[in-house]
């Protein structure tokens, strides 16, 4: 018997969730796995109810949970069903006959007839989510204390699925493109596009024109300025955005991962947009170039939590006491980068992190070391709205630049080899 119409990705998005919560694995490692075989349609919709799924998650178990008597288990599997039932109602507007008749499908025996139970008594109650969600306290915790002054602009920033952001190849056409796209030009070749548009389908994608990048994250390699046939090395640069800015803006660039596979997406984009760099891959703590850089931009591993509007997964693989191991891994990179840089070199070292740990405290860390020199970051240097720091550093989050659909989370300082 062939499957109900939608059932596909509610199962996928079900193994989603599962990859994600109970193993730790990423949305873009899971949905592959369990949507790969999907029309893409079936795809973008497995994608939309796990993220919405996750990015809502403690406010839909505490619906959950105040409609039964007796608290499900966190990895009840009548649990997760839940969360995609009630994430597809509340926050995808999809009719509630269509929930029941795919989500109960994902179930048998007395956990079916409990969650169609649940779903009808919440829809008869007329619930709705919070204006902003909230937090797990693994991280809500840590950000009422590390940045409390901006803890509720971030959940505002979480609220609302992202829009597109795309870096041009030429950023001297960013009018010509954003009047093309239907884009807002966001300044130094960045624009912002609707959300929801099929990206390879878009002009001048085939062209090689522009490659998809947030733009808090095209901020760093941006503060290396032009290259001018100068050589740089992209430390960590999978999966290669910050790679092909800087090729565009005149450097030669080596780009090192330790990951094949995530630099294949780097060597598709290469060969899209027309742009060079030597690809290199091999672990950092290990490798050693033939030659010293004029410029290194190690965007270092880290937790990850400033993307979290955009991957909300994050939010609940989060692991505090990883903090120390991450942070000794950033910097073992920074000590060797800094042994690659040409007296005169410049190093940005940035993170995608909300954590202090792994963004000013290494700053902190870096600037006294008696190798480099400080050199601050200024306004001119960065989108219109943004500020450096009062110590020239850049630090942004998912609330910043809100009104315009917001932006990650990350920090990025800059020093100069002594």
């Amino acid at each position: 018997m062939p499957d109900i119409a939608g059932l596909p990705a509610r199962r996928a998005a079900l193994q989603v969730l599962d990859a994600v919560l109970r193993r730790g694995e990423t949305m873009d490692v899971a949905l592959p796995r369990a949507a790969g075989r999907l029309r893409p349609a079936d795809a973008a919709l497995a994608r939309a109810i796990a993220g919405e799924s996750l990015r809502w998650l403690t406010d839909l178990d505490a619906l959950i949970d105040g409609a039964t008597r007796q608290r499900l288990a966190d990895d009840a599997k009548v649990r997760s069903v839940l969360r995609l039932m009630l994430a597809q109602a509340l926050r995808l507007d999809t009719p509630p006959h269509a929930v029941v008749s795919t989500g109960l499908e994902l179930l048998t025996g007395g956990p079916r007839r409990l969650a169609h139970g649940v779903f009808s008594t919440l829809m008869k109650q007329g619930v709705r989510l919070p204006v902003l969600p909230s937090l797990p306290d693994t991280v809500g915790d840590r950000w009422a204390r590390q940045w409390p002054d901006r803890v509720d602009a971030i959940r505002q920033g979480l609220a609302e699925l992202p829009p597109l952001d795309i870096m041009l190849r030429d950023p001297a056409s960013e009018a010509e493109w954003a009047e093309q796209l239907g884009g807002t030009p966001l300044g130094q070749g960045r624009l912002r596009l609707p959300r929801g548009q099929a990206v390879t389908e878009l002009p001048g994608y085939a062209q090689g024109a522009w490659w998809v990048q947030d733009m808090a994250a095209t901020i760093p390699a941006s503060l290396l300025g032009d290259g001018a046939g100068q050589r740089a090395l992209d430390l960590c640069a999978a999966p290669g955005g910050k790679s092909l800015q800087l090729a565009a803006a005149g450097w030669e660039v080596t780009a090192l991962d330790i990951s094949k596979r995530r630099l294949e997406r780097l060597r598709d984009n290469l060969d899209r947009t027309g742009l060079a760099a030597q690809i290199v891959t091999a672990d950092a703590l290990q490798w050693q170039p033939q030659e010293k850089f004029d410029a290194i931009l190690l965007d270092a591993p880290c937790s990850a939590t400033g993307t979290c509007r955009r991957h909300p997964d994050v939010l609940h693989r989060f692991l505090p006491g990883r903090l120390d191991e991450m942070s000794q891994l950033q910097q073992a990179l920074c000590d060797r980068a800094i042994d690659w840089l040409k007296p005169g070199g410049r190093l940005v070292y940035a993170v995608c992190s909300l954590e202090r740990e792994e963004g000013e405290e290494q700053a902190s860390r870096l600037a006294s070391d008696r190798r480099l020199e400080p050199q601050p970051v200024s306004t001119k240097e960065l989108p219109a709205s943004l500020e450096p720091t009062s110590e020239g550093w850049l630090r942004t989050d998912p609330g910043m630049m809100a009104e315009a659909g917001g932006m990650d989370g990350f920090f990025a300082a800059r020093f100069v080899r002594r």
